[in-house]
């Protein structure tokens, strides 16, 4: 006889809390297999074409300097 759905909820009901994360995580691990990889490739393109669009004068840096300073501006520091 085949577990059903519900037997296998109120089951883990019962287990520690870092047996349901592993649990978790095994289930949905096919789903999202190479995403990370796709996700680093995605990265890694986007941060190139920023890079080239500077080089090529299509957009202007901002420096450091102003970096920080906007951001200790908008913590309030």
């Amino acid at each position: 006889m085949a577990v059903t759905l519900d037997q296998i909820v109120e089951e883990a009901r019962h287990l520690p809390s870092d047996v349901v994360a592993e649990l978790v995580d095994r289930i949905l691990e096919p789903q999202h297999v190479g995403s990370e990889q796709d996700t680093e490739t995605a990265w890694r393109a986007e941060v190139r074409k920023r890079i080239d669009d500077i080089k090529d004068g299509k957009v202007a840096g901002i420096s450091v300097n102003d970096t920080l300073a906007r951001a200790r501006k908008t913590a309030g520091l």
